[in-house]
């Protein structure tokens, strides 16, 4: 029955012909009484709340975060939609939001104090600690040896000793410089840890137009190296290159203008540092709830219909923004406003044909997405059901910008009845479809394909106002938003009364994709993204892989690759791309607190 709005909604349409993204956006969002059924008017009020100024970007953990808590769990309550069981509205969980500076920070240059903030700083990834040690110049800190050949560390030692890093490379300005993959400071260090340092300082060049302290970030990775890392500005290096009468701006100029590394030992030079870091942690928590089936055997089994509420608050540095250095208000409401209004609103019509469902229902919203998938992950690894009678799960992330009438399915060979039953169902639809087989993804879906879960992506497509300010209302295609809602609830209501189950279908490796491109070889492995133990640990095995055919197992964690430690995902990845396609490397696996060598074949 439609109600008063939806009417003159409906003439207005037909007057008019003003559909989104149109300009009659006020129109549209009157607050309407709820209907049952997927409506225009309640998709435009859902996601002009969640991407107001007033939620100032739904950052995890941030009282604006508790009020998009609050909107959907009333949204839930007023549908009648109940929490699991004895479980409320929210599952809870911490993550590592932060990183600050303790009390104990101190740097003394020959007995010379210098200021924390204005003269040095330690990076996000540094170990804690103290050191006191003489200095070696390492140039850049580059170990190379494939298409380049140079090397810092050769001829010189600097073991126990600090080494004194140039930051980038001699050709910084050129996009296609082989030396880019050389260039990242966690590597420098962990070459330099390689070379047994025990402690980096690095150094901005000359040529950069400020001299500016790199910002203490905490980038998901606390205490990264396991030695202490610091910044320190030009004046204070100029004044250590002045004691061995060496004009530091001209041995950088040297180093850029040979092409050949020029090392320098500095062994009257007295550096004693203290690094002390603090990691601070927020509240987040996921929003699940639930309608049960009635089908006496099937309602024990779900089917899983999620989005995340999350963004990126008020960008800036390492938020995740494309315009990093604009501190503005990202609303998100494609990014993902419209996948969270789509679950509501497919939730709302499912409750209303609950008599005809027989397989359960469980509507999650996740915090953390933009943070590394953190609730989906989180509800995987602390699932209050059985994760193997989950049947599917349904993912909508940004679903608000459909265009030409395209849209995306990922994950539709995670099952074999995937494609028949997509294109089936769409034969219903003005949509073109588009399949993506792979159930690895960048967003929540991947936690439940790790777990040998059938999944589907639903999803419109980037455009330019991804991770900006401008991904605002205004540019939110409502009546693609409402198609694409109607179509996920065909779906799973289709699911929801079939007689037999999907069946699981490995489609594709269970890691980053971005991985696979970018490394000439591959473990076959799925890191354990968040985990906080030192080493790699093992979220999952890629069957028939290197590492499934080494003896890796779930639940290991890889602590040295070819004898060089690994403390955390980054050296992983730093190692790996070292490795030759073809090559048998040895590896060391800490499994139960014994540890194991096995040889991989890449």
């Amino acid at each position: 029955m439609k109600t008063l709005s939806g009417l003159i909604l409906l003439l207005s349409i037909i007057i008019t012909g003003c559909i989104p993204p149109a300009t009659c956006h006020d129109t549209l969002v009157e607050k309407p009484q709820q209907n049952p059924n997927i409506t225009i008017n309640e998709l435009a009020e859902h996601i002009k709340y969640l991407a107001s100024d007033e939620l100032k970007g739904r950052y995890p953990g941030t009282p604006e975060s508790k009020m998009a808590q609050e909107y959907l769990i009333n949204q839930f309550k007023s549908a009648n939609i109940s929490p699991f069981e004895t479980h409320g509205y929210l599952q809870p969980f911490d993550f590592v939001n932060n990183i600050v500076t303790g009390k104990n920070n101190k740097l003394f240059i020959d007995k010379t104090a210098y200021t924390l903030s204005e003269d040095y700083i330690p990076l996000g990834f540094s170990a804690n600690g103290d050191l006191a040690a003489s200095t070696v110049f390492v140039g850049f800190g580059f170990s190379i040896s494939d298409s380049i050949q140079w090397n810092d560390y050769e001829g010189i030692s600097i073991e126990g000793k600090w080494a004194i890093i140039l930051r980038g490379g001699p050709d910084d300005d050129n996009l296609n410089s082989p030396y880019n993959s050389h260039l990242p400071l966690r590597k420098k260090v962990l070459i330099a840890q390689d070379n047994k340092a025990a402690g980096v300082i690095f150094i901005s060049q000359f040529s950069d137009d400020e001299d500016e302290l790199i910002p203490l970030r905490y980038d998901n990775s606390f205490s990264g190296a396991s030695i202490p890392v610091l910044h320190i500005n030009h004046t204070i290096a100029e004044r250590i290159f002045a004691q061995v009468d060496v004009d530091l701006k001209s041995l950088q100029d040297s180093l850029i203008n040979t092409l050949q590394p020029h090392s320098i030992d500095l062994p009257d030079i007295s550096i004693t540092a203290s690094v002390d870091l603090l990691k601070t942690t927020a509240g987040a928590a996921n929003i699940i709830s639930y309608i049960p089936g009635n089908d006496i055997i099937l309602k024990n089994e779900y089917i899983i219909i999620g989005a995340h509420y999350d963004h990126l608050g008020m960008g800036g540095p390492g938020s995740g923004s494309r315009v990093p250095d604009t501190l503005a208000i990202h609303n998100g409401a494609d990014d993902n406003a419209s996948g969270v209004a789509g679950v509501v609103e497919i939730g709302e019509k499912l409750k209303s044909v609950q008599s005809e469902l027989k397989r359960s229902i469980l509507l999650m919203n996740f915090d953390g997405e933009e943070r590394g998938v953190l609730g989906s992950k989180y509800f995987t690894n602390n699932p209050f059901i059985n994760l193997e009678n989950v049947i599917a799960m349904l993912n909508l992330d940004m679903i608000g910008h459909l265009e030409e009438n395209r849209l995306t399915l990922g994950g539709t060979g995670t099952s074999p009845i995937f494609e028949d039953l997509l294109k089936d169902i769409g034969n219903n639809y003005d949509l073109e479809l588009k399949f993506s087989p792979e159930g690895y993804g960048p967003s929540d879906h991947a936690s439940f394909y790790t777990k040998d879960i059938p999944v589907l992506f639903f999803f419109t497509g980037r455009h330019d106002d991804y991770h900006k300010p401008t991904d605002d209302f205004p540019i939110i295609n409502l009546q693609g938003e409402k198609t694409v809602s109607d179509y996920v609830y065909d779906i799973a209501f289709r699911l929801s009364r079939m007689e037999e189950r999907p069946q699981f279908t490995e489609a594709g490796p269970k890691e980053s994709p971005e991985g696979r491109r970018k490394f000439k070889v591959t473990f076959g492995v799925i890191p354990a993204f968040g985990s906080e133990v030192e080493g790699l640990e093992i979220d999952g095995v890629t069957k028939g892989g290197p590492a499934d055919s080494a003896g890796i197992q779930k639940g290991d964690i890889i602590t040295a690759i070819d004898g060089k430690e690994i403390k955390n995902i980054y050296d992983y990845m730093y190692r790996l791309g070292d490795l030759k396609k073809d090559s048998t490397v040895p590896i060391t696996v800490l499994r139960s607190e014994e540890i194991i060598e096995l040889n991989i074949k890449l």
